[in-house]
């Protein structure tokens, strides 16, 4: 019989091994071989991670790696702990991966046949760190977990290395992502230093007995930086859409579909069951300062999503906005804020993911992913229009959709503390969705009159690519359509099933009760109380879903009709939008350079502004 703790290794061995596997034998295996190979093994995990969900329940699940138990509360052995939300959120993981295993079975004929099973192993290598950091139960190897998923991203986004974008891409990545992560790893020392563990419970035990100092606040402050680098927070976030624009499109459904929400998943997780004892960070400072960030971020990304015409760009900063409203979600650190948080969270990877595969199908169709340049020509691809045009109204908030409810719950639960709150959960929805429902229209309907074109740099526009896949006149695959139809089917479901978001909520509750988690962990558990919140569907809801969705909609319809109008107020209104551009939005873009140098020092400049925020 086996234990349910006992499936946790499982969760980060089975991808392990895949990978192993595949870099081993794949040069000699044709690729249908190779497809069904790695398709196996994408089911196995998630077939593993939805036994551990169930088995699991409203409890958690405990495993000792190599028999290390604690001994009168002292361990030195690395612990996996599973709840409802981290193994969620390894089978949201594990659901993308098969997602974008089928969806790009196309790829693994592009390498040269001795590096054939490269591309998918490296896939499997990634979905193993990001398992292994969402279950980890030890500060030090989620460091490490988060590490793997970060070099193994790396070599991923910079995998056409034909291409000197891509290499740019990785390579800003790789420098901002690991320069974060030396500040997590110094955080992590300070918090060695001063309680001599490593385990997150043992951690919380020992700093409630310290009176808060200086020192644990800037130790705070250290080890959530890398977090908040691979979250894309602003002003950590440039490099996200210079690697999103130039990976491959199968890469980019994970790096936005999940890979960023765990480092707002993580961020939550190091508060709740470290720093949030008696003697921690307060919470109402905490809730001030990342409500604040969470707010900064969403604004600037719609802003600059609305600003792009490169499709993977718009995408990308569309991430950066609703990253922000996940973790100002995360920062009102209630449990409705949290079960608000994780149903947004599960639709939106959905959404997102879909939204990047049909950008994929016009990439391959037709070699340009320029809103402007595309005008009229995607007319020969109804079904991708449709999907894309879905999705946009998806991610704009329109119910039933999950991305819908999940924003509605996030909104309910912070209006007590912030009543503005739902205005900037709504007019970011709009501005992100309102994005991709404009390059719907122009791209797919032919709508309106053909952009002007005006310069703008080689970081905004979205022409010259090259086809993904090498014979462009094929007939679309059947997965390249099928995998974003069935994800944003899964978007759907998360906001009709009543069951999930019950369960989700239940979660959430656990999430946030740092006690029954140690006692788990230190093995004496001990039942959870507490209101369950509720996530159920409200008239308030709807109708500021609603809201958002038309206004998107409204958004849309006047940038792709407005420039044809003649009439007095249309010229006043396009006068005050060009002043606003002037003065907001050029600026804005010209901090987005591109160039390196100006990342390192706008990460050294947040880190800055953090430590202040948090010591003050």
């Amino acid at each position: 019989m086996v234990r349910t703790a006992d499936l946790l290794p499982l969760a980060v061995a089975v991808p392990l091994l895949g990978a192993v596997v595949l870099v081993t034998v794949g040069r000699w295996l044709p690729r249908i071989a190779i497809d069904a190979l790695v398709t196996v093994w994408a089911v196995l995990q998630v077939a593993c991670l939805s036994w551990l969900w169930l088995r699991t329940g409203d409890g958690r699940s405990v495993s000792w790696l190599g028999g290390w138990t604690p001994v009168h509360g002292e361990s030195v052995g690395i612990v996996l702990v599973g709840d409802r939300i981290g193994i969620g959120i390894a089978l949201l993981t594990g659901a993308l991966v098969l997602a974008v295993v089928v969806y790009s079975w196309r790829y693994f004929d592009e390498p040269p046949v001795e590096h054939a099973g490269t591309f998918p192993a490296l896939i499997l290598l990634f979905e193993a760190g990001m398992c292994g950091f969402a279950l980890t139960g030890d500060l030090f190897d989620a460091f490490v977990f988060f590490e793997l998923m970060g070099a193994v991203a790396y070599a991923l986004t910079g995998y056409r290395i034909e291409d000197p974008r891509p290499v740019q891409g990785a390579l800003i990545f790789g420098v901002v992502n690991s320069l974060g992560a030396y500040c997590s790893l110094l955080g992590i020392g300070l918090v060695y230093a001063r309680t001599g563990e490593l385990g997150l419970a043992q951690i919380g035990v020992k700093l409630a007995g310290h009176r808060p100092d200086a020192l644990l606040s800037v130790a705070f402050v250290l080890i959530v930086t890398g977090l908040l680098v691979k979250a894309a927070v602003v002003p950590l976030h440039f490099w996200l859409p210079d690697a999103h624009s130039v990976a491959p499109t199968p890469v980019c459904m994970l790096l936005s579909g999940v890979m960023v929400e765990l480092a707002v998943y993580g961020t939550a997780r190091v508060y709740w069951v470290v720093f949030s004892g008696p003697h921690g960070i307060a919470q109402p400072h905490l809730r001030a300062v990342f409500v604040a960030a969470g707010v900064l971020t969403a604004l600037v990304g719609g802003v600059m999503c609305w600003q792009q015409r490169h499709l993977k760009r718009l995408l990308a900063f569309s991430t950066v906005a609703h990253v922000g409203l996940f973790l100002t979600g995360a920062a009102l650190l209630t449990p409705a804020g949290t079960a608000g948080v994780a149903l947004y969270v599960a639709a939106h990877a959905g959404v997102k993911a879909a939204l990047f595969a049909t950008t994929g199908v016009l990439l391959d169709r037709h070699g340009s992913v320029d809103e402007h340049g595309l005008y009229r020509r995607g007319r020969d691809l109804p079904l991708t229009g449709a999907l894309f045009t879905l999705g946009g109204l998806a991610l704009a908030g329109l119910p039933p959709f999950g991305t819908a409810l999940g924003k509605a719950v996030t909104e309910h639960a912070g209006e007590g503390r912030f009543p503005w709150l739902p205005v900037v959960f709504v007019l970011v929805s709009a501005l992100t969705g309102g994005a991709v429902l404009r390059a719907g229209a122009r791209i797919f309907a032919g709508a309106g009159p053909r952009p002007r074109e005006r310069y703008a740099g080689p970081e905004t526009t979205g022409g010259g690519e090259e086809p993904e896949i090498r014979d462009p006149q094929r007939r679309i695959p059947v997965p390249m359509l099928a995998v974003p139809a069935v994800l944003l089917a899964g978007a759907l479901a998360v906001g009709l099933l009543p069951g999930l978001g019950v369960a989700l909520a239940r979660a959430a509750r656990q999430f946030t009760d740092r006690a029954a988690y140690t006692a788990a962990v230190r093995g004496h558990p001990v039942a959870w109380a507490g209101p369950v919140p509720d996530v159920g569907w409200s008239a308030e809801g709807v109708l500021l879903a609603l809201a958002s969705t038309a206004l998107a909609a409204l958004l849309a319809a006047a940038a792709v009709w407005g420039p044809a109008l003649r009439s007095p107020w249309a010229g006043r209104v396009r006068a005050a939008c060009e002043s606003v551009g002037r003065h907001v939005v050029v600026p804005l873009r010209r901090l987005h350079s591109g160039h390196l140098g100006d990342y390192v020092a706008w990460l050294a400049v947040g880190v800055a502004v953090l430590l202040v925020a948090m010591t003050v």
